[in-house]
């Protein structure tokens, strides 16, 4: 994906600052439970997963091995993510010989264009419009995708017309052809990429470094140099973020450098109201060690663990987290920002 190339105005003359954090509390993190509607008709989930950006990685996964590649490849890019779940919770593929997964599979085939063959999954909440990239990370059965995953895309896909579809597929040692033909027939006017990415189950320790080198020749015109890379610094150890390319990010951009006496909260996050920033919430299911986000238009959320259940503007996210918790602390700390 082609990154765009930065056009700022009026901010260079800021002079560097350091922001004093108001005492202002903010609230803390419950357990958001997962929504638990199944995708009919229009309804509208009750925990909408996706956020706002140009690409989103969405994924389902069984024996948790697509998940791993899934994450993987958000290490090396910045995305959004989603994952699709069946409806019906404690299902044992693997019993009987995989049976229920085999009879999911045989009703799609023997009628796919009725929607009563496809297995019921969770309400998501996905915004096709938020995205120019949607990249598919699914496990292969019976040589076709996945029945939940295949659940998702025959609802969706007529949606995703026109977005550059990226298709990565974990198997134990079948090809991949039949599943790239069921991608096709649920997004049949998907711009698809040249080359799928088969990751087999020996080699998904391995995912970091095939699911970079694939994206990296999937998108050879990305110009990496006019990426907003900010340098975090706190603890005497540096990290280096990439901001989102929206109205927030360049916003953030403009204000840098920038020094925040951030708080701590939840032994997750560390936070400083007081930089008002512009902002676009969405619900967040689940948000990730790295990523910095924007609460309630004017306080900075730099977290450090895992977490969710409440409304954001991502701002950006930091892909290497290694050492984060560490140089962050356990109680407030003074955090660099400055451009890299």
């Amino acid at each position: 994906m082609k990154l765009l190339q930065l056009f700022l105005t009026g901010w260079a003359a800021l002079a560097p600052f350091t922001a004093s954090c108001s005492a202002e509390p903010k609230a803390g993190t419950p357990d958001a439970g997962k929504p638990d509607v199944t995708e009919t008709g229009d309804e509208t989930p009750q925990n909408p997963g996706t956020t706002g950006g140009k690409t989103l990685v969405v994924w389902y996964s069984f024996t948790h091995n697509s998940e791993k590649i899934a994450s993987a490849l958000l290490t090396h890019i910045s995305a959004d993510v989603l994952e699709v779940e069946p409806a019906e919770e404690g299902l044992d593929y693997a019993a009987n010989n995989y049976a229920i997964g085999s009879s999911q599979i045989e009703a799609i085939r023997d009628n796919p264009g009725s929607a009563s063959s496809y297995p019921a999954i969770k309400a998501v909440g996905f915004q096709p419009d938020n995205y120019d990239t949607i990249i598919i990370v699914t496990p292969l059965w019976w040589s076709q995708m996945a029945a939940p995953m295949q659940s998702f895309l025959f609802k969706y896909g007529a949606s995703m017309a026109g977005k550059t579809i990226g298709l990565i597929v974990t198997s134990a040692s079948s090809g991949i052809s039949d599943v790239e033909k069921d991608a096709k027939r649920l997004i049949p006017q998907g711009k698809f990429l040249p080359e799928s990415l088969w990751i087999r189950s020996s080699q998904v320790g391995s995912a970091a470094q095939l699911t970079a080198a694939w994206y990296d020749k999937m998108f050879p015109t990305q110009n990496e140099t006019t990426a907003m890379k900010v340098k975090i610094t706190a603890g005497g150890k540096s990290f280096t973020a990439e901001l989102e390319d929206s109205e927030t990010g360049k916003s953030f951009w403009g204000k840098l450098p920038l020094t925040l006496e951030m708080s701590e909260l939840n032994g997750n996050e560390k936070y400083c109201y007081g930089v008002s920033l512009p902002r676009k919430d969405l619900f967040y299911d689940t948000v990730a060690a790295g990523d910095l986000m924007l609460y309630s238009g004017n306080c900075v959320v730099l977290f450090y663990g895992a977490a969710g259940g409440y409304s954001y503007t991502r701002i950006g996210k930091i892909a290497n987290v290694t050492g984060l918790a560490a140089a962050l602390g356990t109680g407030d700390v003074s955090v660099k920002f400055e451009k890299q």
